[in-house]
């Protein structure tokens, strides 16, 4: 049976058309660009999220400067944008101004912890 594969769309690797992941990259929408509250698919050219209203454009915690959320890093200094979740059975990737893990449910309170070590790793 032939498999079709697709470019990821952040680095152009060909990949199976069902991947979660991009195996060169690391993206984890390869195809495409979801909300981190309701992981709705958006577009770069939004401004808000459809589905639930959120803006998608937030202040970078490491430069300051404005950036898009739908790729997971800033777009001026390429920093992630994106911490692990606090519970030991789940540990997926949430945005950073995330409440709550949009993978199991549990609250996100440690956020500013997990910058100020990324950003004391950076310096």
């Amino acid at each position: 049976m032939a498999t079709y594969k697709t470019p990821c769309i952040f680095c152009g690797e060909l990949i199976d058309r069902d991947a979660r992941f991009c195996k060169k990259c690391g993206s984890r929408t390869p195809f495409g660009y979801h909300c981190p509250n309701c992981l709705k698919p958006i577009d770069r050219s939004d401004t808000v999220c459809s589905s639930c209203g959120r803006s998608l454009s937030t202040q970078c915690p490491y430069c300051g400067s404005s950036t898009f959320i739908g790729t997971g890093q800033c777009d001026s200094c390429g920093q992630t944008l994106l911490i692990h979740c606090e519970s030991k059975l789940c540990g997926e990737l949430q945005f950073f101004e995330n409440k709550k893990c949009t993978a199991c449910g549990k609250p996100i309170k440690k956020a500013a912890k997990q910058i100020e070590k990324i950003k004391k790793g950076v310096k």
